[in-house]
């Protein structure tokens, strides 16, 4: 992906009706995965309306990156933020998260109704190489524009060999990335230049929307979103009993939200894992069933979660209906993963704004946008090794734990349709959704016929 560098006139302050019709907008196009959906962004904010500048932008972006969660949405919250204060960012964030919401919950609803039935099946089996295709896409997208020299490709690498190769946690590979841009950028300014944006003029600057960070404000807001984050937890607790699956499920996914970072990417493996072994809410390979839907919807990749959610609820829905327990399990896991991101930015964004000149900041955040690369890697060969084989072991020896795939469980059809995918979007630039329904199609196709 690559952000050109526009003008530097500033467009005109949007009005608040303007920027939720501009948000509406974003929220119906955001596809791609969060470099799609950071590179439309750009274009409209930045290219188009000229209401963002560019170093203000990849200074949000880069805080974003820092924060558990997925980077796009918490990026159209923040901007939204600064537009028209907390109004502009729950409308922003919310717009963001809504319609791919609505969508991904329909598509579970059929998925459990009928995904034992072939033509369901095949269909998902072809969706699965369009996947592979898109998140290699996303690593060499997000990779242009965050590894600018050596020592940013050093840092990815570093990041992709730690977590693949050493089963790293990635908090700990986050928090040495800022360490090590933090001090890079006090001893090597030029090569861990940061993004801040002092000095520049844009339409956020012309509105002056922002809050003074105090500790009173902080207190506040820590208040406002504890409440309302644990508030539904505690409402169905009550009401149905702490033992069904909601209380697991609120337990899950809020720490999902604490912990993880780097968006869907990051947290995919890791759902998927407790998800099967540990809570027994999805069988083997139904997370790439989940993380195809989400492929096929507006929205951050971290929507996947309704689908896991739904999923949770439906197969225990205690004194429930089955669909009821679905929804109101998918409706719990949006609430407890999205509400934690409103509260990370609106606590942290007026004291990274005031933080904008800061050289050493701003380097440490460039190191971390880098170390996510190196993430998203990993997650790009755990897609393939799991899409093409279908038994992937695990060879240890000391500290090493590296995945390893049955050479003889390679399936020629899933190598095929990965082909067709990767050609479809580079090769021939059909797009995403373009190369998804193409691969949905061949998928059912050669399933069909070998029936």
């Amino acid at each position: 992906m690559k952000l050109e560098t526009v003008s530097m006139i500033p467009g005109p302050a949007p009005t608040f009706r303007e920027a939720l019709r501009v948000w509406l907008r974003i929220g119906l196009l955001s596809f791609g995965g969060p470099a799609g959906q950071i590179a439309l962004m750009h274009k409209v904010l930045v290219e188009e309306k000229r209401w963002v500048s560019e170093g203000r932008f990849l200074h949000a972006l880069n805080y974003c990156m820092l924060l558990p969660g997925p980077e796009a949405q918490q990026l159209a919250t923040y901007i939204g933020w600064l537009l028209h204060g907390v109004r502009g960012g729950l409308v922003a964030g919310t717009l963001f998260v809504l319609p791919g919401f609505c969508i991904i919950l329909a598509l579970s609803t059929l998925y459990a109704l009928f995904h034992t039935t072939a033509w369901l099946a095949a269909l998902f089996f072809g969706l699965k190489a369009a996947v592979l295709a898109v998140v290699i896409e996303a690593v060499l997208r997000v990779g242009k524009r965050a590894l600018k020299n050596s020592a940013m490709r050093g840092i990815a690498l570093a990041s992709f060999v730690a977590i693949f190769m050493f089963d790293a946690p990635f908090p700990l590979i986050v928090l040495a990335a800022g360490i090590i841009g933090y001090v890079g950028a006090r001893r090597w300014p030029d090569v861990f230049k940061g993004t801040g944006h002092g000095g520049v003029v844009d339409a956020i600057s012309a509105v002056g929307q922002g809050a003074t960070p105090t500790l009173t404000r902080a207190l506040a807001v820590i208040g406002i979103g504890g409440v309302l984050w644990v508030a539904p937890v505690i409402v169905l607790g009550l009401m149905l009993g702490w033992g069904t699956v909601f209380t697991p499920i609120a337990a899950f996914f809020s720490k999902m939200a604490v912990v993880t970072f780097g968006g869907a990417y990051a947290v995919l493996a890791y759902v998927a894992q407790q998800a099967v072994e540990h809570y027994a809410w999805l069988k083997p390979g139904e997370m790439l069933d989940g993380l195809a839907l989400a492929e096929t919807t507006p929205g951050p990749l971290i929507l996947v979660l309704v689908y896991v959610g739904f999923l949770a609820a439906f197969r225990d829905p205690g004194v429930l209906s089955p669909l009821g327990a679905g929804v109101l399990g998918a409706s719990l896991t949006t609430w407890v993963t999205f509400v934690p991101c409103f509260l990370w930015i609106f606590l942290g964004a007026p004291y990274i704004e005031r933080l904008a000149g800061n050289r050493a900041l701003s380097g440490a955040l460039s190191a971390v946008t880098a170390a996510v690369v190196g993430v998203i890697l990993n997650l790009a060969l755990w897609f393939g090794l799991h899409t093409l084989f279908s038994e992937v072991g695990t060879w240890k020896a000391g500290p090493l734990n590296l995945p390893l795939p049955s050479l003889t469980s390679l399936d020629p059809a899933a190598l095929a349709l990965a082909v067709v995918a990767l050609l479809a979007l580079f090769r021939f630039r059909l797009g995403m959704m373009s190369t998804l329904a193409l691969c949905g199609g061949l998928g059912l196709a050669v399933k069909l016929m070998a029936s």
